[in-house]
């Protein structure tokens, strides 16, 4: 079996099967995105966004000369004699004078070094009397010592963050330090979830006879809003062409509309062709992978469509694999698909056949630090217990 390069479709003898490769069907994807539009977000909306673009610093920090420790500071020529105690300097209300022969001036962490002094002599090798201070021991062993210099961390005008940034809460504290109360981000992807099927109630009520409680949706809407996206939940769907049509046109304001079940070829699966009536472009259909080979990628409008298969570890497979690098593209992510990590697989692997098969597995470190995976017993596609338990692909 192998890939034809022009196409990712899979060859197996000399047949083409309509199945894509999962590289080609994600590049394809991606291809078709652009990243959404700049905004101005305050430092407590930017977390957890990327940075559309390059951020220099206001100010330079620290903003002077500082004392890295409380002591008392001093000119260093004059360390070996007992100085005379001038003033004080205290973070926000430095000392005002000048920091002559023979005289120490008593200072606090963070509090500016005045002038005339280059030292700072640590307050536990002090000893004060009668308004003198003498250092004790060896004090400190070189002009500048326990000073913290103007521009230590970064100095105004100097690139601080870049384009494409994650706003972690480390970020957020430099850029605030920085100077910026608001900071240049790509929006937030606006994301529909439409959940299909007659079968299916809602979270809390007690199906009936034929039904089943849906989980697709809370347990989407979840892995969405950790990377991120604002989410419009529009709850279960009746299997109708009319019922999907009206859903779809509520979903007019999404980057991406998200289908849950309904993409298949069965008598009821009706995404494809309530898509194609309202003009929809569909992009690829079927993928070589296990599970989660029915999985739909196309465009309505301006919003991107996935439609993902029912089987709620199908979906959960399918949005790891493609909905979440789309999310991150369009949020501005410059590395949007998750890389690989290498691990030892505990037990014998069957072959996979034709389709790639992402096995739900448990991870573990042995006691020389090797990574171990073991794939979960049972592989089930509608098996959530064993999803839950899962720690990788």
């Amino acid at each position: 079996m192998g890939a034809n390069p022009a196409t990712g479709w899979l060859k197996t003898g000399m047949a083409e099967t309509a199945l894509l490769s999962l590289e080609a069907a994600l590049a394809q994807l991606l291809a078709a995105a652009a990243a959404l539009p700049v905004e101005q977000a305050s430092l407590a909306d930017a977390f957890g966004r990327f940075l559309a673009e390059a951020v220099v610093a206001r100010v330079s920090q620290p903003p002077s000369d500082v004392s890295a420790m409380d002591g008392y500071a001093l000119r260093f020529a004059d360390l070996q004699q007992p100085l005379r105690i001038v003033g004080e300097s205290a973070a926000g209300r430095g000392f005002a004078g000048v920091v002559g022969a023979g005289e120490a001036v008593r200072i606090f962490t963070g509090a500016p070094i005045p002038a005339g002094a280059d030292t700072v002599a640590v307050q536990e090798d002090a000893a004060t009397a009668d308004g003198l201070v003498v250092i004790a021991r060896d004090g400190p062993q070189r002009a500048g010592a326990h000073i913290r210099r103007a521009g230590l961390d970064f100095r105004a005008g100097g690139q601080v963050a870049q384009r494409g940034d994650r706003l972690t809460p480390a970020r957020l504290g430099l850029l605030a330090a920085a100077g910026h109360a608001v900071l240049p981000v790509v929006r937030r992807p606006r994301v529909a979830l439409i959940a299909t099927g007659d079968e299916l109630v809602l979270p809390g009520c007690v199906p009936g006879p034929d039904q089943i409680v849906s989980s697709n949706g809370p347990m989407l809407a979840a892995l969405l809003r950790r990377e991120g996206a604002d989410v419009q939940d529009l709850g279960i769907v009746a299997d109708t062409s009319d019922a999907l049509a009206a859903a779809f046109v509520a979903t007019q304001d999404a980057d991406i509309i998200v289908t849950i079940g309904g993409a298949s070829v069965g008598d009821h699966d009706l995404v494809k062709p309530v898509l194609q009536s309202l003009g929809a472009r569909l992009d690829f259909w079927r993928i070589a992978i296990r599970p989660g080979k029915p999985m739909l990628a196309g465009r309505l409008g301006d919003a991107q469509v996935i439609g993902l298969p029912g089987n709620p570890v199908s979906a959960f497979v399918c949005a790891t694999l493609f909905l979440l690098p789309l999310l991150r593209h369009l949020a501005g992510d410059p590395n949007p698909v998750s890389q690989p990590v290498m691990a030892r697989a505990s037990v014998g692997l069957k072959a996979n056949g034709a389709r790639r098969d992402f096995m739900r597995a448990t991870l573990a470190r042995d006691a020389e630090g090797a990574l171990w995976a073991t794939p979960c017993t049972l592989q089930d596609s509608s098996m959530l217990g064993v999803l839950a338990g899962a720690d990788a692909l």
